[in-house]
């Protein structure tokens, strides 16, 4: 299978819902066809599409060695179920025998023997009970211990993930690492490892044990057992391009359902309701008729299976009937056969659809580690940063994100302690790249960036994010209480202090009259505040952190001109005594800065005051006029 590279979020994918529709749409047709093989006989495995192809790893050796690794710390657990199989299989396979002697002994009317066969069935299927029993226990705690470590690795590694990693993976693509493909290697270890030993201990002693009863009936049974091997290959052929396409039609359907709902406004608005419904109806009508094929060829294969497993009895016991009339079996002999040519067929279909499972769960250790394996952010630096007095200078930067398109071109800055820069200029002209490179999000290509003469690469990555704050247009909040978010910047805060920075960001009243006040907890990560609500309390919980340098990227630029005022009022009070640098799209925020800065295409073009700048006519002017004019910029 080709693997499929994670798809990188758009720039300003969040702002555009018609193209994050088309996008989810697109992500949900590539995850429904990403589904595993049917089990022959068995029904489909937990979890799994049937007929549906296989996930296949790159490197399949080198995974597996690696996944091996993990069994390392549980060896006593792996231990007992080998053991644990090993004792079910052994037990399975004495069960026929002994039952094949009981009869025996009910010909011979030697009923001493009968009285003892029973008892010591009895005394396996109790044993087997047991052994089935731990077996199952084992597998369970086995498969948890390993994926337990498993994600503990995983989250670890995704914390310490550089923010390049992340704006170029789609954040489902990483959630699926998490979810899916550690999922898939439990069930498969809970579920398959105890399985593939038993198949192969069940299938080596059942031949065995058949060739010694009797080489020629052993030879007879091969009959059903090899029409069951040609029949499912050729109708798993047949279900799976009917599952494939069942599972191409229903991420067709998801994600058409998933873009209608996002896109109702504007359906409603250019009354196109009865088209989507046509589209919806014609593309569910065809999904259901797939469905209901790919449902028989499913549903068929069973009886089949069973079918074919009968005449295979069948034919044993006209065979085992001749031969126990000629005297070279006893009718014993021929129950016993029975029995174990069921036995025989079963590890096959085992075996056969195991190893799609276990394809399945390698492919998905292989992108779990493959994303354990990506560089650490860096991390390098040693200088602590205790007296900051906050002065910022860029020198001749020069940064792309892509290799060949420059976002930067010989950047310079220089920002003085306790001063407030705002950077101005036309959408791409590179202003918030500069907050990335000061916040060590992405390293610079060429230049070098300093804080109080010092070289950002030389501080610690922790002392520097601890003195500097930032506030994004679009505020994230968790689900947790008013205070808790509050707190996010500072967990040893005082109550007192964050009641204060909730005051100084104009927040208070509306937390105190809220039924819990600061104990209020915000459910869906805060989702019923309003967008003027939220970067209030993303100001507060900068207020808290107490920054030496802060950020505000482009804090006010969605939402009405009251609130962008009660906002700017609580910025006021946040950038007091503290370095800024401002990122405004509106430029009616930033008159008072006292500096501006007008950046296009990655360069300086002019710096300022409001007044200065319109003075010179230039590029700024421009902008302003343009907003004036309400045209966009």
């Amino acid at each position: 299978m080709t693997k499929t590279k994670p798809t990188p979020v758009p720039e300003g994918f969040e702002r555009r819902p018609e193209e994050k529709a088309a996008f989810i749409r697109k992500e949900l047709k590539q995850a429904a066809v990403q589904t595993v093989s049917f089990r022959p006989g068995r029904g489909p495995a937990p979890g799994r599409e049937p007929g549906a192809e296989i996930e296949k790893a790159d490197n399949v050796r080198g995974t597996v060695s690696r996944l091996l690794r993990y069994f390392s710390g549980v060896k006593k657990m792996l231990a007992g179920l080998i053991v644990s199989v090993a004792a079910v299989t052994l037990l399975s396979l004495a069960a026929p025998a002994m039952q094949g002697s009981a009869i025996d002994s009910i010909k011979a009317h030697d009923w001493p023997l009968l009285y003892r066969c029973a008892f010591l069935l009895l005394g396996i299927f109790a044993v087997n009970f047991g052994a089935n029993l731990a077996q199952s226990l084992l597998a369970a705690r086995l498969s948890q211990s390993i994926v337990r470590q498993m994600r503990h690795d995983l989250f670890k590694k995704i914390d310490n993930l550089p923010i390049a990693y992340l704006d170029t993976h789609s954040a489902g693509d990483v959630m699926s690492r998490m979810t899916n493909d550690v999922e898939n290697v439990s069930t498969t270890i809970s579920q398959s490892l105890g399985s593939l030993v038993s198949g192969v201990l069940t299938l080596v002693g059942t031949v065995t044990i058949m060739f010694v009863y009797c080489w020629q009936l052993t030879l007879v049974t091969m009959f059903s057992v090899i029409l069951t091997v040609l029949v499912t290959k050729k109708m798993s052929d047949v279900m799976r391009k009917a599952f494939r396409k069942r599972s191409a039609l229903l991420g067709e359907l998801n994600g058409h359902s998933e873009e209608m709902i996002i896109g109702c406004r504007s359906i409603v608005a250019y009354n196109k309701q009865d088209d989507v419904t046509r589209e919806f109806c014609e593309t569910s009508d065809a999904l259901a008729k797939v469905s209901l094929k790919a449902e028989i060829l499913g549903g068929s294969m069973g009886p089949i299976m069973n079918c074919i497993s009968n005449i295979g009895l069948v034919i044993v016991a006209a065979f085992g009937g001749y031969f126990a009339y000629t005297g070279l079996i006893t009718i014993g002999t021929i129950s016993a056969f029975i029995v174990y040519a069921k036995q025989f067929s079963r590890p096959i279909n085992e075996i056969a659809q195991l190893y799609g499972a276990i394809q399945t769960a390698v492919a998905g250790a292989e992108r779990v580690f493959a994303l354990m394996d990506h560089p650490d952010e860096d991390n390098s630096g040693e200088l602590p940063l205790h007296e900051t007095r906050g002065e910022i200078a860029f020198r001749h930067i020069d940064f792309s994100y892509v290799p060949g398109k420059q976002v930067l071109h010989d950047f310079n800055l220089d920002v003085k302690p306790g001063q407030k820069i705002a950077l101005v200029g036309a959408t791409g002209s590179g202003k918030t790249t500069v907050v990335n490179l000061l916040m060590r999000f992405y390293p610079v290509d060429a230049g070098e960036i300093l804080i109080d003469g010092v070289n950002i690469n030389d501080i610690r990555r922790d002392e520097l994010r601890r003195n500097t704050a930032i506030v994004l247009q679009d505020t994230f909040l968790f689900s947790d209480t008013i205070g808790g978010n509050i707190k996010y910047a500072d967990r040893d805060a005082s109550d007192e202090r964050m009641k204060k920075a909730a005051r100084m960001s104009n927040i208070a009243r509306y937390i105190e009259r809220q039924p819990d006040g600061y104990d209020t907890y915000l459910t869906h990560a805060g989702e019923s505040l309003s967008h003027g609500q939220r970067q209030l309390l993303a100001i507060a919980r900068a207020v808290l952190a107490d920054p030496k340098i802060l950020i505000l990227d482009e804090a006010t630029s969605s939402v009405d001109t009251r609130t962008e005022k009660n906002i700017q009022n609580a910025m006021v009070n946040l950038m007091k005594n503290r370095t800024s640098i401002i990122i405004a799209h509106r430029l009616s925020t930033v008159r008072d800065a006292d500096r501006i800065v007008v950046m296009d295409h990655g360069s300086v073009v002019e710096t300022g005051s409001h007044e200065e700048l319109l003075a010179q006519g230039g590029v700024y002017a421009a902008l302003y006029q343009t907003q004036f004019e309400g045209r966009a910029t």
